[in-house]
């Protein structure tokens, strides 16, 4: 696997992201809808030090990240970023680099990575029985363990200052990193199913252990995560005992669908993402990832 894969061509890995989709339970259904290119948004890398790294993994691997970060200073607080189904696509590098334009260390580690290219994949199943059925959590909260001690060490980053965001996929992994990893200070979760992984652990099953506090968001017309489950979530999370469980909190925007932050697809809600990206970044300053 070769750098140049991270820091991908964005014609050819939009597309690729966009070709497949995904129906683990119904909410990866949505995932798949055609490019819309004129909404797409492209964060320039000037100011920044962006482009692909390599991790070593707990198992000895050599893991591709994208990581992005102001080009002089140090000491920025760290944002792990989780990918969609789809993989390390443009969209999740620019998600880095709109971290790093505020003054964060953002990086998203390719958590797919031996399995081959997800980014390359032109079908549903394959993505779904190649690779999300074939990526164990435990394996990707270790990768993410990695992750962090790959940032502490290039003494850029502030990993006391420490948190998580992840979209769809991704964001299920935002909650359960968070129940993980004792360095979370905090995590946001963009439409992450709650449910529905079975036998597996999922968010509502981890709010009592959860390190940081989460903001969940939510769209309110998303059909593969409905609001009886959302309104579950928002009652373990009050009722639990654990601190950080009842700090969290699930922001839910009326008649929005899934994936209304892909600004690369039709499902995008402009109004939405932006005040989503809003409420992202005051979250993380609120709990100390600054």
């Amino acid at each position: 696997m070769d750098g140049d894969r991270l820091l991908l061509n964005d014609s050819i890995s939009r597309r690729s992201a966009l070709l497949g989709s995904a129906a683990f339970g119904a909410v990866f259904a949505l995932a798949a809808q055609p490019i819309q290119a004129q909404t797409a948004i492209v964060t320039p890398s000037d100011g920044l030090a962006a482009g692909a790294v390599s991790v070593k993994t707990k198992d000895g691997k050599e893991m591709m990240a994208y990581r992005a970060m102001p080009a002089s200073g140090s000491g920025f607080g760290t944002i792990l970023v989780t990918q969609e189904i789809f993989g390390v696509h443009a969209h999740i590098a620019d998600i880095c680099r709109r971290f790093a334009k505020v003054g964060y260390y953002a990086i998203a580690p390719d958590l797919y990575f031996r399995l081959g290219d997800a980014t390359k994949v032109g079908d549903a199943q394959t993505l779904i029985s190649d690779f999300v059925s074939r990526t164990p959590d435990a394996q990707v909260m270790g990768d993410f363990d990695s992750t962090a001690a790959f940032a502490k060490a290039e003494s850029k980053a502030d990993t006391s200052k420490l948190g998580i965001t992840g979209f769809c996929w991704g964001g299920r992994i935002a909650w359960l990193y968070s129940a993980h990893s004792p360095a979370i200070k905090a995590a946001v979760a963009w439409y992450g199913p709650l449910g529905s992984r079975a036998p597996a652990k999922n968010p509502i099953d981890v709010v009592n252990e959860l390190h940081g506090p989460v903001l969940g968001l939510y769209g309110g017309a998303d059909a593969g995560i409905p609001q009886e489950a959302v309104e579950r979530m928002r009652v373990a999370l009050k009722e639990s005992g654990n601190p950080a469980a009842t700090k969290s909190s699930i922001h839910v925007y009326p008649d929005t669908p899934h994936a209304f932050n892909a600004d690369y697809r039709p499902s995008y809600r402009k109004e939405a993402a932006e005040d989503g990206w809003k409420r992202c970044l005051a979250w993380f300053r609120t709990n100390g990832v600054a």
